[in-house]
């Protein structure tokens, strides 16, 4: 027969458990994430920002939704519901319609000279052998960008003035006096020149923000297309458009939005005129609030421009994450 043993005795492992005494099981309710302290953690930083965001972004936008519902004189205070007469007014309003296109040649000229103008730039600037005169084109460049929108309305206010502006003796000292006019005082020309003060200004920012773009290309990709014999054109689209895409979005997310809200440029060079042909959605809004007293319609001019410059992000953003380039 074979004999019983002895149950085996539990022996401790280290010095710690002989202070403890006999070991003890321990209970787990379950398994721990890794992530969940930290989820939790971050989300505690995460607090505060948030919390600003909703007092001084969510919560005034939520207001001023419900303030398009509103006929409402603010120096009486008195408040009374429309519903959505407003936005029917604001559909009817053929100045409404006049400032929406001014936004819009305001975005398409932006695009081609803020984005795709100052992307070519960049790529020529980058492409300067010496590292001396790299730095002097994109200081020089990036000049006018640190001149206040204010300061630079006033100057080319004078630059287009008809009898002693610049840009008319220029063209009277070239032979070509038939071109000179007065810029912001025709219905046909006020906006464009505003809006070409404007690219003047915000060219060099562009610039300068692809030119980061650029450096971040590796080197031997450009080497590489070199050895295959491809030329500087064909680099700039094979190799420098598609991985430069994501800056390229972002830019054109930052024009359009910039486009749809522009105020300070048009106020001090025309507001407005002559017969509000220079009107933008900015500068409108601030006609109605402010000048015929209905902040009822200056706030559902504002939940358009949200509206407008809401979807046209959204779309940009999901192409560019659809045309995403991993390198």
């Amino acid at each position: 027969m074979t004999a019983l043993q002895a149950p085996t005795e539990l022996r401790p492992t280290s010095l710690e458990e002989v202070g403890r005494g006999p070991a003890r099981v321990s209970r787990r309710r379950g398994p721990v994430r890794p992530g969940t302290r930290a989820s939790a953690g971050g989300l505690i930083w995460l607090l505060p920002a948030l919390a600003v965001l909703a007092v001084f972004v969510y919560w005034p936008l939520t207001q001023n939704i419900l303030f398009s519902f509103l006929k409402w004189n603010i120096y009486s205070g008195e408040q009374t519901f429309v519903g959505g007469d407003n936005y029917v007014a604001l559909a009817e309003d053929p100045i409404f319609w006049k400032a929406l296109g001014n936004n819009v040649w305001y975005a398409v000229i932006s695009i081609v000279f803020q984005v795709f103008g100052a992307l070519v730039l960049a790529a020529i600037v980058e492409s300067v052998r010496r590292e001396r005169w790299r730095k002097a084109l994109r200081a020089i460049y990036f000049i006018p960008s640190a001149i206040s929108l204010t300061v630079a309305g006033l100057l080319f206010y004078f630059i287009y003035q008809p009898q002693t502006g610049l840009l008319n003796v220029f063209f009277d000292n070239l032979g070509l006096g038939q071109f000179s006019q007065a810029w912001l005082g025709h219905e046909s020309t006020a906006i464009f020149a505003i809006i070409a003060m404007s690219q003047w200004q915000g060219f060099g920012y562009s610039v300068l923000l692809f030119s980061v773009a650029l450096q971040r290309i590796p080197q031997e990709l450009y080497e590489a297309a070199q050895i295959d014999g491809i030329g500087p054109v064909r680099r700039f689209f094979n190799v420098s458009l598609p991985l430069v895409r994501e800056m390229t979005g972002l830019m054109m997310i930052v024009t359009i939005s910039g486009a749809f809200q522009v105020f300070n440029e048009v106020m001090v060079m025309t507001s407005g005129g002559p017969n509000n042909s220079s009107q933008v959605l900015g500068t409108w809004l601030y006609h109605a609030g402010f000048v015929t007293n209905d902040f009822g319609s200056a706030a559902a001019i504002g939940v358009a421009i949200f509206v407008i410059t809401l979807l046209l992000a959204a779309a940009q953003l999901a192409y560019s994450r659809k045309k995403r380039v991993e390198w």
